[in-house]
């Protein structure tokens, strides 16, 4: 008897916690369970700020966070997917290869809006490790001899990097350049905080401003001005990975792949797809890329496959927001609590408690795979579900 072959594409969060999840719900099933992606180390999106910055951040393998579960692990690139024939091919160091499948977890998450003109030839991005250690390096250039540094984008992303960069190269000027004032989503308090350390720090903040180009050393804003900077890190907005758009999978505005109650794809339900690259709807509205939404995805693809290869209905996928942890360099932080639907609570945490909350959530993704490779963490540890204001909608 042929076994039934998963493919997982992407090995971030949302990828290996599928691969692991889906090894152990299959165990004692003929299945195959393949993970591929294009390094065998876990990028830790959350740690991208400080990599940027040039400190060492632990180094986890994909192949011992899969070790004893059964996946197996391929190296390579995602060229090309035909959910028709249910194929992908992987362009890797050995070659191309086809892999065929009978259900495929796209989890190839998103990366950096660089549709501005001069983004790409001029800017730096934080997609990826690589990507983060070149940043790196042209900081350390400019460290000894100083110069301004322009941070495009105010969302979360953007001020971490600020924050992180203004802490560790204080003898750099840092703008952060935004249409949003920074912590915009976060209750009065939480922002108030933000703010503050960001002033602390020296980052001067420009608001209400959108870069139109990105020349040699410069950005251009939407009024006209020219405004000279020596480096670029480009944070403003991200989209998703192409692969699923080229393939006819039906996918929204941003190339994310449209999903039913239970992250199938609507046009191709042999392909679930979970993390950034999946257009999620809730009760209380869409949900928006975060290693917070992203693991509970997965998971949760992982069981409805499971309950599919075992002839039952999965039930639909419920997820509430719980917090908004913000760190401000290494020594300080804001955590700004939640509804499920994202909006500001009544309580946030700052300063040294932050710290120690946020570095918590962000080691969080490794210990839940090692504790996944030996036991089923029930749904509802991983996630909260939104409770009566995220109302389950029908499964597809």
């Amino acid at each position: 008897m042929t076994p039934t072959t998963i493919v997982v594409l992407g090995g971030g969060y949302t990828g290996v916690m599928s691969a692991i999840r889906l090894a152990r719900r299959t165990r004692r099933t003929r299945t195959r369970v393949i993970l591929v992606n294009p390094s065998d180390r876990l990028t830790e999106r959350l740690r991208l700020h400080q990599i940027a910055t040039g400190q060492r951040t632990a180094d986890h393998r994909i192949p011992a966070l899969l070790h004893g579960t059964g996946a197996e692990f391929v190296r390579g690139r995602a060229t090309h997917l035909d959910p028709e024939r249910r194929e992908v091919r992987i362009a890797g160091d050995g070659g191309e290869r086809t892999l065929g499948y009978d259900y495929l977890v796209y989890a190839l998450g998103a990366v950096t809006d660089t549709s501005v003109p001069g983004v790409d030839a001029h800017a730096h991005t934080l997609d990826d490790a690589e990507a983060a250690h070149r940043f790196a390096e042209r900081l350390a250039e400019l460290t000894h001899r100083g110069g301004t540094v322009a941070v495009v984008g105010s969302g979360l992303t953007g001020v971490e990097a600020a924050a992180e960069i203004a802490e560790g190269h204080p003898n750099l000027h840092v703008t952060l350049l935004g249409s949003a004032e920074p912590g915009s989503m976060m209750g009065a308090k939480a922002r108030r905080h933000l703010l503050g350390a960001l002033d602390r720090l020296g980052v001067e903040i420009c608001t209400g401003v959108r870069v139109t180009k990105v020349p040699p050393n410069a950005v251009e804003l939407n009024g006209g001005e020219t405004v000279p900077v020596d480096a670029v890190l480009w944070t403003a907005g991200v989209v998703a990975a192409p692969l699923a758009r080229a393939a006819g999978l039906t996918v929204d505005d941003r190339g994310r792949v449209v999903v039913d109650a239970t992250l199938a794809s609507v046009s191709h339900p042999s392909v679930y797809a979970v993390g950034d690259a999946a257009a999620i709807r809730q009760s209380w509205g869409m949900i928006h890329g975060t290693c917070q939404s992203g693991v509970p995805s997965a998971a949760y693809a992982a069981d409805a496959i499971a309950r599919r290869l075992r002839g039952k209905r999965p039930r639909p996928f419920r997820f509430g927001y719980v917090h908004q942890p913000v760190s401000l360099g290494r020594r300080d932080a804001v955590v700004q609590f939640t509804r499920p639907d994202d909006t500001p609570g009544r309580w946030c945490l700052t300063g040294r408690a932050a710290v120690v909350y946020k570095e918590a959530v962000t080691r969080s993704p490794a210990v839940i795979y090692r504790l996944s490779r030996w036991l089923t963490i029930p749904a509802r540890a991983l996630a909260r579900t939104g409770g009566r204001v995220n109302r389950p909608v029908a499964a597809g």
